[in-house]
């Protein structure tokens, strides 16, 4: 019987990346009848020195396979070869049969050298069978596989190496910009400070000359003319009751000016060595009125704040987790408002297939209480904690999602992937010894629970 030629497949082993699979490795294409003889198989081998084995079936359908150690292996024992060499490789796959490590074409290379890894020892040097989609079978050497792993080991390195640069450069970049805000905050509070400070005397000052004008108008019998034309042309009436309303204006731009940019110096401000005691209102209250541009009308915020007392905290860091958890409800929002606003207008288009929708007013809840808390690097197995409640009647998140999330929790996949909520997750965890939580059900809402020790 006349064997194939085996062919090899050229791969692409030069753009080779993180996600790349066997079928980009160079692969042998090489089957036989399980009743051709191992004589024939060999000569096979001897031709072609490079190929690590060979697909056995049997009326074409995938029976298993046997490699040239294996071959060479039975070949040499005593009396293999009366046994084995003219003889159908049925007899010598029946003696030779081994474990196989059968993957399909799409299994990362990495996942594929891992398995490939746990194989017993004596296995470890065999090839691969890999399983394309239309069902033929191909064999990889395990050298190939190897030397494509620790590229690819490689590659990966260098990207984390990157990573981690990419990473220094952007928190010098956010700390330049941190400082850089705060200077301008502080520049800009001494003008609101001039303003805040004489507004005071504005006012008052502004009252006495009314009441001077006044008793003028009180004691003079006749007003000359020109007074008179004076008065009509700046409205002398209108102006005893604006004015009044009009410093009560400033007074309260400069006082939401004020504190915005002490919210702002606060978001901005580098924690120092040693965590601070701070007051967790005020954090909250400042983050809202940054966030206070994306607030629209629609979303209605709801706060049930308890007694607490000071926090002993890195306040800088907390500000961001505030803003991490409420930048993502917002957002949620307001894509679900946008979406029903569509449907809506579809529907009144005459496009009756969608469904009708129940509507709510967006809403986010802030609660805060003083709780008992569980505490696992604590000697004692509970100990007081402020719980901050955030939740929203967004549409909340998928289970798919959530898994994602909570993977992204762990340490590996915050490295590669540095996601907001990872962030507050580590912050609040490890700079905090506290707990992050998080609960969503599809169509009702989420909710995030962050329990902070109290020392």
């Amino acid at each position: 019987m006349q064997l194939p030629i085996p062919s090899l497949s050229e791969g692409c082993s030069q753009d080779l990346r993180l996600e790349s699979t066997l079928q980009e490795l160079p692969l042998y294409d090489f089957q036989v009848d399980i009743s051709c003889l191992g004589i024939e198989l060999a000569q096979v081998f001897e031709k072609y020195p490079l190929l690590p084995g060979a697909i056995l079936a049997e009326q074409d359908q995938f029976v298993g396979s046997i490699s040239r150690s294996r071959l060479l292996e039975y070949l040499l024992h005593p009396h293999g070869l009366e046994l084995f060499l003219n003889k159908p490789l049925r007899v010598l796959y029946s003696y030779a049969r081994t474990e196989m490590l059968v993957l399909p074409e799409s299994t990362p290379i990495v996942e594929a050298a891992r398995f490939a890894l746990r194989r017993e020892p004596a296995l470890l040097g065999e090839p691969i069978i890999v399983q394309s989609d239309a069902n033929r079978y191909y064999l990889l050497n395990i050298h190939e596989l190897n030397i494509a792993y620790w590229q690819i080991r490689g590659i990966e390195t260098q990207v984390k190496f990157e990573q981690i640069q990419a990473q220094m450069i952007q928190n010098e970049k956010m700390a330049s910009l941190g400082r850089l805000v705060d200077g301008v905050a502080h520049e800009i509070l001494d003008p609101v400070g001039f303003i805040w400070g004489n507004i005071a005397y504005v006012s008052n000052y502004s009252q006495a000359l009314l009441k001077v004008l006044s008793a003028y108008e009180k004691y003079l019998d006749k007003t000359p003319p020109e007074i008179e034309k004076l008065k009509q042309e700046i409205e002398l009436d209108f102006l005893k009751e604006d004015l009044p309303q009009a410093i009560a204006s400033i007074r309260t731009g400069a006082e939401r000016l004020k504190k915005l940019v002490i919210s702002l110096q606060n978001f901005c401000h580098l924690d120092e060595v040693y965590p601070k005691p701070a007051d967790i209102h005020s954090c909250i209250d400042g983050v809202l009125l940054l966030l206070n541009s994306r607030l629209t009308g629609e979303i209605e915020i709801v706060k049930n704040y308890g007694h607490l007392p000071p926090v002993t905290c890195y306040i800088g860091q907390l500000s961001q987790v505030f803003v991490n958890i409420l930048t993502n409800a917002i957002d949620a929002l307001i894509n679900q408002s946008i979406n029903r606003k569509f449907a809506r207008e579809f529907r009144e288009a005459g496009m009756t297939f969608l469904p009708p929708t129940k509507t709510h007013k967006p809403r986010i809840e802030i609660s805060t209480q003083v709780c008992s808390f569980s505490a696992t690097q604590s000697k004692q197995p509970y100990t007081r904690a402020v719980l901050i409640r955030i939740a929203d009647n967004g549409p909340g998140i998928s289970p798919e999602k959530q898994r994602q999330i909570l993977n992204s929790f762990s340490t590996e996949k915050r490295v590669e992937k540095e996601t907001s909520l990872a962030v507050s997750y580590w912050i609040v965890t490890a700079k905090h010894g506290g707990k992050f939580e998080m609960h969503s059900t599809p169509g009702a809402g989420t909710e995030f629970e962050i329990f902070l020790p109290l020392v």
